[in-house]
């Protein structure tokens, strides 16, 4: 009844569908029967208890297995909602990785096309990798024209397809060889080749394009100057006078035919004067070897020391300028300055040892007379003959006069004008140091009366064969050049001497001449025979004037003549 009550007490939800049932059940009851409805209930509950509990007690097992079911259950279903809350924070994983995997199976994708594509052009692709290699071999072999194709194929490819990383790299190799190509191009432009090799050449290097016109000329000229100063550096510098001569050939030859090929493949139409097409590249070209070798000539020229070999290489260059000259590069006007200064020095390095020379001879010397040299002379009707210059034989009976007139020797080979009053005072000031040395010997020695005889005998002959016969030489090697040279004050204190001496007179110095064929076999034991062979040693090295020496002749008596009036 309490639980009747309890349960009386408790509030009927009427929204459920089965109470609504039974509230409408409820309102048709009469009231005792609504009176009875709780007992009646209570009965029914406990019934249903009574139900449950042998329910229970029976199937209590069951109970157990479900409860402990149930546990598990809960455990479980915790376990699958920590899982799926897992699951839930993978999911973006999954969906990234998902995206990852699409996107490289997309690159594969392009990847088994590309591979595909090359597949199907692996031939075309070999031969364009091959190009580089192909090209080089080319340019080692001199096989230039299919080079330069090959470089124009890949510099239309390049312009074509300026962003495929092959052809860049196909460019990069190509361009290294184009490198090499046009260095081997130069090299063969420093070497010896002849005109149509550099139009060539030339042909190649504007299918490059790696020069302008002004820079082609430029680069043309600096080879063609390597390869010259390579010739010029092989020359063998041991001998200044062979070297100059191989100098001048070289010039003569290769500078001409550099002038030669410049023109011929740099011709510009356009134009009447090559100075305003090449802005004067070949010019200052010229005028720059032009000047080195003028360089070199005044560096070398004071190192020959021969007259005769002055005068071939002043041949070898005037024929050079001549050479030179056809294609508008003569330079024969800027070689006498250089010639007369090296002949200056000559002659006075000449002067100054014969004079050291003559005095060491004439110190040296044994006053022995030797055998008196016959006179030959030439008569002729008429003018004298050109070459009638021969040395006077009367000097042998004197060596130190010979050795001092042989200093002329070398003057007669190559005497320019423009230095004739300059190497006149210098003639003239060593005409005077040797009668000064003849003067100085006399006054310091201490002689006998026929060293005395053959001294004056000495003086005599310079006063009257000696000095006119320098002074004839002069006026030969230059026209009226003997005018220039005043011997009355030099002679004058040594004819004084002779005349005044009265052992020195011209008798006895003949008598002593005409008796020295007597002794000549004593002099001979006596060692006079060595001097008479060197007399005629430096006699014979005096080599008569050639007749290229102008004017008209005059033989010794007249320069004798001259002198004693």
């Amino acid at each position: 009844m309490a639980m009747a009550a309890g349960t009386a007490l408790l509030p009927l939800p009427l929204n459920n569908p089965a109470h609504q049932t039974y509230v409408s059940e409820l309102l048709s009851f009469t009231l005792d029967r609504l009176h009875k409805e709780p007992e009646l209930l209570w009965v029914d509950a406990e019934r249903i208890r009574r139900q449950m509990q042998e329910v229970a007690v029976g199937h209590y097992r069951s109970f157990i297995t479900a409860a402990e079911a149930l546990q598990a259950i809960s455990h479980e279903v915790a376990s699958v909602d920590q899982h799926l809350e897992s699951l839930i924070a993978e999911i973006p994983k999954l969906t990234s990785g998902c995206n990852g995997f699409m996107s490289s199976a997309q690159q594969i994708l392009e990847k088994r096309k590309l591979n595909q594509t090359l597949l199907a052009n692996h031939s075309t692709l070999l031969d364009l990798l091959e190009i580089p290699q192909l090209m080089d071999t080319c340019v080692r072999n001199g096989n230039y024209d299919e080079a330069l194709d090959l470089e124009a194929f890949v510099s239309k490819l390049t312009t074509m397809h300026p962003r495929l990383p092959v052809i860049q790299s196909l460019a990069a190799d190509v361009k290294q060889t184009t490198s090499s190509l046009l260095a081997q191009l130069l090299q063969r432009l420093r070497s010896n080749i002849q005109l149509p090799e550099c139009l060539r050449i030339i042909g190649y290097l504007r299918r490059l394009g790696v020069f302008s016109e002004h820079e082609m000329r430029l680069q043309f000229l600096r080879c063609r100057e390597a390869w010259l100063m390579g010739i010029i550096t092989d020359l063998d510098q041991g001998n200044p006078y062979e070297y100059l001569k191989r100098l001048a050939d070289c010039h003569r030859i290769h500078l001409f035919d550099v002038v030669t090929q410049y023109r011929a493949i740099f011709a510009d139409d356009t134009t009447d004067r090559e100075e305003n097409s090449d802005g004067g590249l070949l010019y200052s070209w010229a005028m720059h070897r032009i000047s080195s070798y003028l360089e070199i000539l005044q560096e070398l020229l004071p190192k020959i020391t021969e007259g005769v070999s002055l005068a071939i290489i002043l041949e070898q260059c005037m024929y050079c300028g001549m050479s030179l000259g056809r294609v508008g590069l003569d330079f024969r006007g800027l070689l006498p300055p250089l010639f007369e200064e090296s002949v200056h020095d000559l002659f006075v390095r000449n002067m100054a040892v014969t004079v050291e020379n003559f005095q060491h001879v004439l110190n040296s010397h044994r006053w022995v007379p030797l055998p008196q040299a016959r006179i030959t002379r030439r008569v002729s009707s008429g003018e004298e003959s050109l070459e009638d210059v021969a040395p006077p034989q009367s000097l042998m009976e004197h060596p130190p006069l010979a050795t001092f007139v042989n200093a002329l020797n070398e003057l007669r080979h190559c005497a320019p004008i423009n230095i004739k009053s300059t190497l006149a005072s210098e003639l003239q000031q060593t005409l005077q140091c040797v009668a000064d040395s003849l003067l100085r010997h006399h006054a310091t020695r201490m002689l006998r009366e026929n060293e005395t005889t053959q001294f004056l005998s000495m003086c005599r002959a310079f006063v009257e064969v000696a000095c006119p016969y320098c002074v004839l030489c002069f006026g030969r090697c230059y026209p009226g050049g003997s005018s220039l040279i005043q011997t009355k004050n030099i002679v004058e204190i040594l004819r004084k001497l002779v005349n005044s001496n009265p052992h020195g007179s011209l008798e006895n110095g003949n008598k002593s001449v005409r008796s020295s064929e007597g002794r000549s076999r004593e002099l001979e034991q006596n060692g006079g025979a060595s001097e008479i062979a060197t007399a005629i040693t430096m006699s014979s090295n005096l080599p008569p004037i050639p007749h290229e020496m102008e004017n008209g002749q005059a033989n010794i008596q007249n320069g004798t003549e001259h002198i004693s009036n």
